[in-house]
């Protein structure tokens, strides 16, 4: 029989930073689940939009025209080829919704390149 999926008991199972977990799939897209801290590097993802939907904390997306400060429940959508960079000044817990094989540091690579991880699917 099919279950819910229960955000927190998932978020509960790692610690790790800007490493996306896969929790869902949807048509061609992953619903990921991230723990964030600190800064990010500043990135595009040319050929795909990025849905942040903060869980728990606050985030702020820098955008080179101005910021977005999200809270829980709060999401906002960075357009694709729009470069960002995600910043917190504590714990925070998002939601992503992308297409499968999304890079999370898009081109822009580096040492907070994620490797993939489907190990919290059922």
């Amino acid at each position: 029989m099919a279950e819910p999926i229960d955000i927190s008991s998932k978020l509960s199972l790692f610690s790790e930073h800007w490493s996306p977990k896969v929790i869902a799939r949807l048509n061609d897209y992953e619903i990921k689940l991230a723990k964030l801290k600190g800064e990010f590097v500043w990135h595009t993802h040319d050929d795909t939009d990025e849905l942040f939907l903060v869980v728990e904390g606050r985030l702020t997306i820098q955008l080179r025209d101005g910021d977005v400060t999200l809270g829980p429940g709060q999401l906002f959508v960075v357009p694709r080829g729009v470069e960002h960079c995600p910043i917190t000044d504590g714990d925070v817990a998002v939601m992503l919704i992308e297409p499968a094989g999304v890079v999370n540091t898009g081109a822009a690579g580096g040492e907070l390149t994620a490797a993939y991880d489907d190990s919290l699917l059922d």
